[in-house]
């Protein structure tokens, strides 16, 4: 596949009044990347995937079907002490990953992929290509956490890479609720975005089946995830100070260097073979359905809001909540740096999940429902005025494009939770590069008519 097959694709679809669904990796939570409800063009790139690594300007040029995995594994073919701050699953393609933001466990001590961007390759709606200085300042801002499908069609990105020690310090600690693991989520609260910016300790939360004579019931397993740039010996120390009620114990840890890391928590397990980087496999099984939505959380939640959560996930299979934590570099970036707006003032993230295998509708609503009222039940305890949310876990509850129009009031229902304030100048971006919203989804930024008839 080449440029000009994307280039020929846009003029193409535009001159026939044709959408375009364009996918680099297909996570998209809501499919909105490969569905529509009217007839499209589904633009894959799956076959954009050159990575050149420069170590000596510490800088790479992407292209946007490649994956996670694969940039990591190419960085680390030529510098050990070279990273990129992006997430943990290595199918996610990086053109989505990155225009959504993209987080990961470099977050407290990098901020976000997109802060790392210093130039793009973008084919506007002309079908032209455009590079950071043809396509000017405020939609390179844009594409930076603005969601990169509502602007045009993202070709590649140049990153500038970060350096990380030779070795990093991981570690899995499970608890359950009888281990006194709801205290232990309690006081992570107040600790996690205060830690150590090089110490990165994130929480996943799920229902385990109970074993022996307690076989049919369930209990809560809570697994701090934790990843330190630097020596166990340190880690130790520092959480010793930090976080002693955890009880972080030196046969907890394993070093390793930071590419190994990534295949760590890529397949969470001690497989350290690099290849399972370049698998292009989507970690949730293909017949497995799920759902998911995500919150910010700014003040910690009273212990018993936690057990209010461990009730309800006894009511379904397969539930999970991810939380991860803030602070560190992502303090300090401002919020109007980027499109991504979530920064100083929260300690950390919710992801929820729940997933089913059953097939029929009878199945997918009963768990939409589940988790629709795991979510009303946590607001109270959430950001307010707005709610916030992260474009890069899509959510059509909070709104969307009917018969693929809104107005900008409609559209600013959604857009206030995924951008906050900077939702007003994507607004204007949008409106500028593209009046006719060719480049458009079901959440994706509109333009304003009355600025769009007098361009």
């Amino acid at each position: 596949m080449q440029e000009s097959h994307v280039q020929a694709t846009v003029v193409c679809c535009r001159q026939h009044g044709l959408q375009i669904r364009t996918r680099s990796g297909g996570h998209d939570f809501e499919g909105l990347s490969y569905v529509s409800h009217v007839p499209f063009v589904l633009l894959d790139l799956i076959h954009l995937r050159t990575i050149s690594v420069n170590i000596e300007d510490n800088t790479a040029w992407v292209q946007t079907g490649a994956t996670l995995g694969e940039l990591y594994y190419r960085i680390a073919e030529k510098s050990r002490t070279h990273a990129f701050p992006a997430g943990l699953c290595p199918s996610v393609g990086v053109g989505g990953h990155i225009s959504g933001a993209g987080y990961g466990i470099l977050m407290r001590k990098y901020g976000v992929s997109a802060d790392h961007v210093i130039d793009a390759r973008l084919v506007d709606v002309n079908g032209k290509i455009l590079d950071k200085e043809s396509m000017g300042k405020d939609l390179f801002w844009a594409i930076r956490g603005g969601g990169g499908a509502s602007f045009g069609v993202i070709l590649a990105w140049k990153l500038r890479l970060v350096p990380v020690p030779p070795t990093v310090t991981t570690f899995i600690v499970p608890r359950t609720l009888e281990q006194g693991a709801s205290a232990l989520v309690h006081k992570w609260q107040f600790i996690g975005d205060k830690l150590n910016e090089d110490i990165f300790l994130g929480l996943s939360i799920q229902a385990m089946p109970l074993d022996g004579d307690h076989k049919g019931k369930k209990t809560i397993l809570i697994s701090f995830l934790g990843h330190y740039l630097g020596s166990t010996e340190k880690l130790l120390q520092l959480m010793e100070e930090s976080f002693p009620e955890m009880g972080l114990k030196k046969d907890d840890c394993i070093e390793m260097s930071w590419i190994k890391s990534a295949v760590y928590f890529g397949v969470f397990s001690p497989e350290s073979n690099l290849n399972l980087l370049l698998e292009r496999k989507n970690p949730i099984p293909p017949k497995s359905r799920y759902m998911t939505k995500s919150d910010y959380v700014q003040e910690p939640m009273p212990e018993n809001v936690l057990e209010g959560i461990w009730q309800r996930f006894h009511q379904i299979d397969e539930p999970e909540i991810i939380m991860s934590p803030y602070g560190g570099r992502m303090n300090e970036i401002e919020e109007s740096a980027i499109a991504f707006p979530h920064r100083k003032g929260n300690m950390y993230k919710i992801n929820y999940l729940v997933s089913w295998k059953e097939e029929g509708n009878e199945a997918e609503r009963k768990h939409a429902r589940w988790i629709r009222e795991l979510y009303n039940y946590m607001t109270p305890y959430v950001s307010k005025s707005p709610r916030c949310a992260y474009l890069n876990f899509k959510d059509i509850d909070l709104g969307h494009k009917k018969n693929g129009t809104a107005t900008y009031l409609e559209a600013k229902v959604w857009g206030n939770k995924y951008f906050k304030n900077n939702f007003d100048k994507l607004v204007n971006v949008k409106t500028r590069v593209d009046p006719d919203d060719f480049f458009t989804n079901e959440q994706g930024i509109p333009p304003l008519p009355s600025l769009a008839e007098d361009k």
